[in-house]
């Protein structure tokens, strides 16, 4: 079956309403069914509990509690280089922006202007720069940490579709990235700007930052800004900026001649927050 025939049920699926109500489900404290679907995911999806703080199933009231749960102290060291890794998941893509456009999959790629909700002067700075995608998928740990030290300039709210965002629909669905629900997060850094878009999908029942908390719901169905460029919000490396509750992918982008990246790094491998990711360059 082509990925384009694999994914036309989801242009079908009433997305948002199974969205809502998944993020309802999983904020709810239901007790023993909370503990039972919870069992049920971690063994399904091959969840490594020893990792938790907690590693308890019937220490999480809800679903989300679990899902978003904290790793044990040292779980995750952080290492010696100028980039880290800012979550455990898969690489979907990374390399070299090509002028505007950020490979997707095989035929298909999307702009940086339509990524970013359409401001060109942002996209601009970012032109035949370097960009990497990681899927987050659901056994995975869901909190997104700093690549790099560096100070929120802005962030931005874009409503969208709700498409699932697994690697069959990254080859299924044109433009993917750039036409789901997403939270655009603009900081500056020692080194220059860079962009860590979080990107939704199908049952992410919500997005959230550690400097504004739970960015959606509501869905306003229009694009937001706030604009941080006079506050104090400063994340060293490898700090916590947010979180999915239920999985999702996050998009980089650096300007040119920023970073190299690790030369392990492929398409496909498996990651984790905190390696290695690149070098600076300059």
């Amino acid at each position: 079956m082509s990925d384009r025939l694999a994914v036309l049920p989801q242009y079908l699926l009433p997305k948002t309403l199974l969205t809502q109500w998944a993020g309802r489900f999983a904020s709810a404290k239901l007790g023993d069914a909370t503990h039972a679907v919870i069992r049920r995911f971690v063994a399904r999806y091959g969840v490594d509990m020893s990792e938790a703080a907690d590693p308890r199933i019937e220490s999480y009231a809800s679903f989300n509690d679990f899902f978003t749960r904290a790793l044990r102290e040292g779980a995750r060291p952080l290492a010696d280089a100028d980039y880290v890794c800012p979550v455990d998941g898969a690489i979907s893509q990374f390399g070299a922006i090509e002028r505007d456009q950020i490979f997707q999959a095989k035929g298909h790629a999307y702009s940086t202007r339509a990524l970013l909700a359409g401001d060109a002067a942002l996209a601009a700075e970012f032109e035949n720069g370097q960009f990497a995608t990681i899927y987050l998928s659901p056994k995975d740990y869901h909190r997104i940490h700093m690549p790099c030290a560096g100070r929120l300039q802005r962030m931005v709210y874009v409503p969208g579709d709700l498409f699932s965002v697994n690697p069959t629909t990254a080859r299924g669905v044109p433009g993917l990235f750039a036409r789901n629900e997403r939270v655009v997060c603009v900081f500056d850094t020692a080194r220059g700007p860079f962009v860590l878009v979080l990107v939704g999908a199908t049952i992410v029942g919500s997005m959230a930052t550690v400097w504004h908390g739970v960015v959606n719901p509501p869905r306003p169905g229009e694009i937001k800004r706030w604009d941080y460029a006079d506050k104090p919000v400063e994340l060293a490396k490898g700090a916590e900026m947010g979180r999915f509750l239920l999985g999702s992918t996050v998009v980089l982008l650096w300007p040119k001649g920023t970073l190299k990246f690790n030369p392990d790094w492929a398409p496909g491998g498996a990651v984790r927050m905190g390696q290695a990711m690149g070098k600076a360059l300059g």
